[in-house]
């Protein structure tokens, strides 16, 4: 699952900037370790095999991971300072890629079709074919991984706590997923001479990768992860105090519709149902609030309201001679000369200008 998020949420980042090109290299890491995910399950291997011959499902996934550490090593190319040597280095670094597939596809195809057991665990490594199947795969692993390596380690000493965090959790499943490559082509070796291996061995290896995995995925999403929490969190309550300030802005609108922006979105559903829609709005509420606010304040300073920062005046008296305002105005009585300070903060922050709206809406809406 979390997999398939990081997956969507990347494509979805790509599609806003098609010429990123470290963002195109994670995006497709991502990309191939996903669709390598259902050729390593049982049913999916059953499938695979079943229409175009046993190993197929073995060789499509790790073509695709083979590719998923290919990508990882672009995007630390990509992200160096000299963008045109690192496209040269990518396109370099292609070339054992390419030699890889090759080879253990030819494995693949050379290995005989009595030998349907070629899972690593369980297979006959004492077959050729298979055994070379596995130590070129293995290979390419551990010295793609390996070379990205000390670039994350690198890039989390200089990042950010945020960014740092998934950066070290990523070199992390790095390390393992060198570590049990490693092991792996250790005993590949030791199986094909014909000599036993503890099975505890081949398990413990397989551990290591099982934890090591997912333990890079996240590393490597969760940096957008919490951001896109944090995001949501801005959302909501922009969403919960425009509409809290509903009752202070219906007020001030009924008086004073001119003062509306009437700036309408090009798609209005889309909008309405984005991200970006709801602080648009919100913004847009608070700016009329206090522009409201402004042009009625000569009429409340009449009642006896004068409001300098001090905090003086509560919000329920406040809002009582707001109202009082209001329909002093709407009555056609002729316009005080000054402005005055009215719900103003006690510091010049935006966060607190808009708790001191919010709860001068929140008196009127008890009224």
């Amino acid at each position: 699952m979390v997999l398939v998020i990081a997956v969507a949420w990347k494509l979805y980042q790509l599609i806003k900037a098609p010429h990123d090109r470290p963002l195109r290299a994670v995006t497709l890491c991502l990309v191939c370790a996903g669709m390598a995910f259902p050729f390593g399950q049982a049913a999916g291997r059953r499938v695979v095999d079943s229409a175009a011959g046993p190993g197929t499902a073995l060789l499509l996934q790790n073509v695709l991971l083979l590719g998923a550490v290919y990508w990882l090593m672009c995007f630390y190319l990509h992200s160096a300072s000299d963008q045109h040597q690192g496209r040269v280095r990518a396109r370099w670094e292609a070339v054992p890629l390419v030699v890889a597939v090759a080879v253990i596809s030819i494995a693949a195809v050379a290995t005989p079709r009595s030998v349907e057991d070629r899972m690593y665990e369980t297979a006959d490594m004492r077959v050729t074919p298979v055994a070379v199947f596995y130590v070129v795969a293995g290979l390419y692993l551990a010295y793609a991984l390996a070379s990205a390596l000390p670039w994350t380690w690198r890039y989390a000493r200089m990042s950010t706590r945020q960014l740092a965090t998934g950066l070290w959790l990523a070199a992390a499943g790095m390390a393992g997923m060198v570590a049990a490559d490693v092991i792996r082509l250790v005993l590949v070796v030791f199986r094909w001479r014909g000599n036993p291996v503890p099975p505890v061995l081949t398990f413990s290896a397989g551990l290591l990768l099982a934890i090591a995995i997912p333990l890079f995925v996240i590393g490597i999403t969760y940096p957008g992860l919490v951001t896109r929490i944090a995001a949501l969190r801005i959302w909501r309550n922009h969403r919960r105090v425009y509409w809290r300030l509903h009752p202070l802005w219906t007020a001030l609108h009924e008086v004073y519709p001119e003062d509306a922006l009437h700036r309408v979105p090009v798609g209005l559903w889309s909008d309405r149902l984005s991200l970006r829609g709801v602080h648009r709005r919100y913004y847009r509420r608070v700016i009329e609030c206090r522009d409201g606010l402004v042009r009625i304040s000569p009429y409340v300073a009449q009642l006896g309201v004068h409001d300098d920062r001090t905090g003086t005046s509560s919000p329920a008296l406040l809002a009582e001679h707001l109202r009082t305002a209001l329909r002093t105005y709407a009555a056609g009585r002729p316009t005080p000369s000054t402005a005055v300070p009215m719900a103003m903060p006690h510091t010049d922050d935006l966060d607190a200008d808009v708790q001191q709206l919010v709860v001068l809406a929140d008196a009127l809406r008890q009224e």
